[in-house]
């Protein structure tokens, strides 16, 4: 977006990019959200910044008004493969926390100075900078949405100190944090029960939400280690400090705030890492309204996007896990997928904070490696390719994650004995959120196209057209919501085709 595209948007009070750039207002010192509903300020006063860092960093300080930290964050870093959004994603995930900058760094490719280059030229901030502003913005959330105690919330945020944590309070917000816990009267959530130890935040995204993903997640749950229904989600995961433990529910009936996370159990030093996955594992940095808005221009979409607006698209808890998923469930159907899943658990451990039915951890890379052999069933090659990558991400030789792009996971993954285009595109689908996949080969999309083409969705037929091609290049860069539309179409029609061959019952006398 060019300077008077952004400033039609905060004219407009445009919900729809908050969180998507900034507004600094040079005569008040203080920076907004798009959104904000104080009087527009006059063009020339205003600089646009791509991060809430950037604008700390120019001497700006949060509007009390509008809170611009409480918002989605920007769907540019899963969009963008370039080092400035691998970077961001790493932030988000608490590498800098965990490993420093150096650590960063080198995950990147690049040295520290090169890097603190990189990100100020992107960013308008380097990324001590960016991680700080991550900080605040977990502090924040923390502060208006829980009873813990001031002093908690600054190490749960990954702040090094107490003074630490107060002095980017009063820097970023010009509140200290008893003020800025006041607020959660106008803007932010219900706190949970007094004497209550679980954690409860309300998540912000981008409306419209179709809850579609909850369903996605739900039939591929494995039992004691994830729970879902077509409303929630539940989970057990292995994070730095230790095991954890969240649930996802989705209220419609709650307005504004529908989407709520209760954290089980959690080492605050991981806070900031589990609520960046929970965010990635729903989609809620999603813009739709622009995925929307391309889909519904192809006639094939048109009607499927009318019934599920805000197709989300699920993410990955852990990289790891997911490529095993993936390996195991290729050219298999889900429900198989599922059991061979379940039976390969048992090699994992019970975990350290049971609670809600979900007592074990998904096996780590070295438990499948070691103890896999005897719980795959199928072919040996199959089996061999599977405990391969294991090997392989357990001795370090294989190592991916949320800080590469496409291309390089790609060529990590494809030299893998039984992993396959397919693999890789599903793989950069859930770990790096790619926005611009279509997995063509896939049984469930080809049935899908076949569903919509037949008007399988209830909304009529689709006018097919020799102009529009086979890998749906007309909605690029979104063909990943395509894909989850496609599964979408598919399933419902298996589903119909299950009931209309039901046997009826006999009628009686």
């Amino acid at each position: 977006m060019d300077f008077w595209q952004r400033y039609r948007a905060i004219d407009a009070r445009d919900t729809r990019f908050d969180g998507q750039f900034y507004t600094a207002v040079r005569t008040t010192g203080i920076y907004c959200r798009p959104s904000c509903p104080a009087r527009t300020p006059k063009a020339g006063n205003v600089t646009f910044y791509e991060t809430s860092a950037a604008a700390h960093e120019a001497g700006y300080r949060a509007c009390k008004r509008c809170l611009p930290e409480a918002v989605p964050g920007t769907p540019a870093w899963n969009v963008r493969t370039d080092v400035a959004a691998r970077a961001m994603r790493l932030i988000n995930d608490g590498v800098i926390d965990r490993d420093g900058v150096e650590g960063l760094a080198a995950r990147l490719g690049y040295s520290a100075r090169q890097l603190n280059r990189i990100l100020s030229h992107e960013l308008g901030a380097g990324p001590l900078a960016l991680a700080r502003a991550s900080r605040a913005q977990t502090a924040r959330t923390l502060l208006v949405s829980t009873p813990m105690k001031a002093t908690d919330v600054a190490f749960a945020a990954g702040f090094s100190s107490v003074r630490q944590f107060n002095d980017t309070i009063a820097e970023v917000f010009a509140m200290t944090p008893s003020a800025l816990r006041a607020t959660a009267r106008h803007h932010g959530p219900a706190r949970p029960a007094p004497g209550s130890t679980a954690l409860t935040l309300s998540l912000p995204y981008r409306a419209p939400f179709d809850p579609g993903v909850f369903g996605f997640l739900a039939v591929r749950a494995l039992p004691g280690i994830e729970e879902g229904t077509d409303r929630s989600y539940a989970r057990t995961l292995r994070l730095a400090h230790g095991d954890a433990r969240f649930r996802v529910e989705y209220a419609a009936e709650e307005r504004g705030r529908p989407l709520r996370l209760t954290i089980g159990a959690v080492d605050l030093r991981d806070l900031p890492a589990l609520l960046s996955r929970v965010r990635r594992l729903l989609d809620l940095d999603a813009d739709p309204s622009a995925i929307d808005s391309a889909l519904g221009a192809d006639p094939r979409m048109r009607g499927s996007v009318a019934e599920a607006p805000g197709m989300r698209m699920p993410g990955a808890i852990d990289p790891q896990e997911l490529l095993v998923r993936a390996m195991i469930g290729q050219q298999i159907t889900v429900a198989a997928a599922r059991t061979a899943l379940a039976q390969l658990s048992a090699c994992g451990q019970d975990s350290t904070v049971p609670g809600d039915g979900l007592d074990r951890m998904f096996p780590t890379a070295a438990e499948i490696a070691g103890g896999g052999r005897e719980l795959l069933r199928g072919p040996r090659r199959r089996i061999d390719s599977i405990l391969g990558a294991a090997a392989a991400m357990a001795d370090g030789s294989l190592d991916f994650g949320y800080g590469d792009n496409p291309e390089s996971l790609r060529s990590k993954l494809l030299p893998l004995a039984g992993v396959g285009p397919w693999t890789v595109g599903y793989v950069s689908m859930r770990v790096l959120g790619a926005p611009d996949v279509f997995l063509a080969n896939d049984a469930a999309v080809r049935n899908g196209v076949r569903s919509l083409a037949a008007g399988g969705t209830g909304t009529g037929s689709v006018p097919g057209s020799p102009t529009l091609s086979p890998d749906f290049s007309e909605v690029s860069p979104w063909r990943s919501y395509a894909t989850m539309h496609l599964w979408r179409a598919a399933a419902a029609a298996q589903a119909a085709a299950r009931t209309s061959t039901k046997p009826r019952k006999k009628a009686t006398t």
